[in-house]
């Protein structure tokens, strides 16, 4: 691909045709729909139109995490949501339900938890998901590329694979679903060296220990509740009210209830800075908003549940400025 400046300053695409997808020359259209997005929306809607006779492909790329980690189709719930946290609930109502067998006349050992074992069938189980994903996008004829795209022209996108090659693909239609991922609140001395999200969490394979989750979204008090059922010491630390957007009786309830099972929940308090000791732990120091008051904790794990940042991709706005500055394209072509 080579970009040339062509009359009036604009630029025009050499494109050379690419087996499976790009453009060619004469600049015929080679798919009716391209989805870029390989999660549960991105994938419905791509089987959906191929099942209607269109010519379809999905682009599905995985950013690293800053801690590396990398996972395969089917997006945030297959992957790092839903599925290995649900998996992970289970596994915690497993140990409560032996440690109040005795109470029932069942004469059990004092359960031990190995974190390593549930997060090898865990993840075996979530790769064995990303494999029949693409089975069925396969099955329906619909063309799958792992590759990271940008736009082009507003009907082609440029993708770029792991290794760096280019390919280009054109469509009449391309529907954006690329979902979002865990914020890190980068404000804080820290934060992104020394700590993990949700992103990181479903796929490590070692117990992460005593663990400070900082949040008060459902995602914060999940990953603590599994956390705690499991055995580990967890802490979530909660800057106002938990659960803002959810019924706040409903909300109260959930945080006694974690409470009571032995959770610690450090209220209005907002951190400060991490910090890695000689020992590998971290030390948090954080403010309690109220007092002012500041104190000091160590940790195995902070794991960051503050919000969901929307993927970077060029909007329609973004892309008409393009067009206008660069492509010629004007508002409605």
């Amino acid at each position: 691909m080579a970009a040339l400046r062509g009359p009036a300053g604009r630029f025009r695409w050499r494109v050379r045709a690419v087996p499976g997808g790009a453009r060619g020359t004469a600049g015929r259209q080679c798919y009716d729909l391209l989805v870029i997005g390989g999660g549960s929306g991105g994938l419905a809607c791509a089987k959906e139109a191929a099942q209607l006779g269109k010519k379809v492909a999905v682009v599905d790329y995985v950013e690293p995490s800053p801690r590396g980690t990398r996972w395969g189709l089917g997006g945030t719930c297959v992957n790092v949501g839903c599925i290995p946290k649900k998996l992970m609930h289970q596994a915690a109502l497993l140990g409560g339900m032996i440690h109040d067998a005795p109470h029932y006349g069942w004469k059990v050992a004092q359960p031990l938890h190995d974190w390593g074992k549930m997060a090898e069938a865990i993840q075996n189980h979530v790769k064995s998901l990303n494999w029949g994903h693409r089975v069925q996008l396969q099955d329906r004829k619909v063309k799958y590329f792992n590759f990271k795209a940008s736009f082009v022209n507003p009907h082609m996108i440029c993708g770029v694979s792991k290794g760096g090659e280019e390919t280009l693909l054109s469509a009449d239609h391309i529907v954006i679903a690329t979902g979002g991922r865990p914020r890190y609140p980068t404000h804080i001395e820290g934060a992104l060296e020394y700590g993990i999200t949700s992103d990181d969490l479903f796929w490590l394979k070692e117990s992460p220990g005593k663990t400070l989750v900082v949040g008060a979204s459902y995602v914060a008090l999940e990953c603590a509740g599994f956390l705690t059922g499991l055995g580990l010491d967890a802490t979530v630390m909660i800057r106002s009210v938990p659960l803002r957007a959810f019924d706040q009786q409903m909300a109260f309830l959930v945080t006694e209830h974690m409470v009571v099972h032995g959770t610690r929940i450090l209220r209005g308090c907002t951190p400060l800075r991490v910090e890695r000791l000689s020992d590998r732990r971290l030390q948090v120091t954080w403010v309690d908003l109220a007092s002012d008051k500041k104190d000091t904790g160590t940790f195995d794990t902070v794991l960051w549940a503050v919000a969901l940042l929307v993927l970077e991709m060029k909007t329609k706005e973004e892309l008409w400025m393009v067009g206008r500055r660069q492509l010629g394209f004007r508002r409605g072509d």
